[in-house]
């Protein structure tokens, strides 16, 4: 099979795509011929040698580092956690899948982005129908953290909630799913974006320099929760707009929820198969949508890492083997 390798550590130009060796469905485990695989911020961090202390860190404020995927790797790396494809083998003692099933899911060890690959039984739910493969490929890592901060905000019905990147992978999920609880929401995103948040249900609000009178403006009262899915100062904007520290949620400031500022619920935290089968059923019943920014075949997997970089992107990147 082709899949996704890196070498060592570095930028984009140290992903190339190679032959390696078909994977084996050992006990407990099936190979998917992959159809689809998101490209997540988190890949960047873990290929460019970045994300062992964010997971010391992470280890340390969740109390449980050995139910945590860990983020260093064994080189040659493989790369890529969301999946969705067609079982082609399955390994002894499994009962639930069968040669032929369409599924979606997540690989822990990363080894998604590939025509084919071994994950076990218990990361796996049945793709509905009517999904797009796309979509399929994406519903993981950015949609379960999306949840995962949406609940730990605990939004309630006539309160005000403040997503920031909120047409992002995981903030425009945060920002539905407040919606859907009956929340007003508050969406900072670029102008481009205002038009999809505000289709949504989300008032748009412009980031930058003085976003916080905007988001008060906006509010035209009290602000109850923030979700932050982008970092860079924005749990210090939350503070700033009122908001208690248990009722904000950020993604990716590790140090703002070692400080006592936030909570860092997200893509561990929001229940594994069980929370991505929620999300799947109301993608299939029409209440929640993943965008999709682009597609890129697999050869092109550094320029899909090029875009996802830079951080503006409307929904998710993916692969298509």
């Amino acid at each position: 099979m082709r899949a996704v390798r890196f070498d060592h550590y570095g930028d984009v130009d140290v992903l190339v795509v190679r032959h390696a060796d078909d994977p084996v469905a050992a006990p407990g485990r099936v190979v998917v011929k992959v159809r689809a695989a998101a490209a997540n911020p988190g890949d960047i961090y873990v290929r460019e040698g970045l994300a062992e202390e964010a997971w010391a860190l992470r280890a340390r404020l969740s109390g449980k580092d050995s139910d945590l995927p860990k983020w260093s790797m064994d080189f040659p790396a493989a790369q890529g956690q969301d999946v969705a494809g067609e079982i082609v083998s399955v390994g002894d003692g499994i009962d639930a899948w069968q040669v032929g099933d369409e599924v979606l899911g997540w690989s822990e060890e990363r080894v998604a982005q590939a025509e084919m690959a071994a994950l076990p039984a218990g990361h796996l739910v049945r793709k509905p129908t009517r999904m797009s493969w796309e979509v399929a490929g994406s519903m993981c890592v950015a949609p379960m953290a999306g949840l995962a901060g949406a609940e730990a905000v605990a939004p309630r019905a006539g309160e005000t909630v403040v997503v920031s990147g909120a047409a992002g992978a995981v903030g425009a999920v945060a920002a539905q799913l407040a919606r859907r609880i009956g929340a007003e929401v508050i969406g900072l995103a670029s102008e481009p974006n205002h038009a999809w948040l505000r289709e949504h249900g989300i008032t748009p609000v412009t980031y930058g320099d003085g976003q916080a009178d905007r988001i008060r403006a906006a509010a035209g009262g009290r602000i109850d929760a923030f979700i932050d899915t982008f970092g860079e100062g924005y749990v210090d904007l939350a503070h700033e707009l009122g908001v208690p520290a248990e009722r904000v949620n950020t993604a990716v400031d590790f140090q703002a929820a070692i400080d006592g500022r936030a909570r860092i619920a997200g893509t561990n935290d929001a229940g594994g198969a069980a929370a991505l089968q929620r999300l799947v059923d109301l993608v299939a019943g029409g209440e929640l949508e993943i965008p999709i920014a682009a597609t890129y075949p697999l050869a092109e997997v550094r320029d899909a890492y090029r875009r996802l970089a830079g951080r503006h992107t409307h929904g998710r990147i993916v692969l298509i083997p």
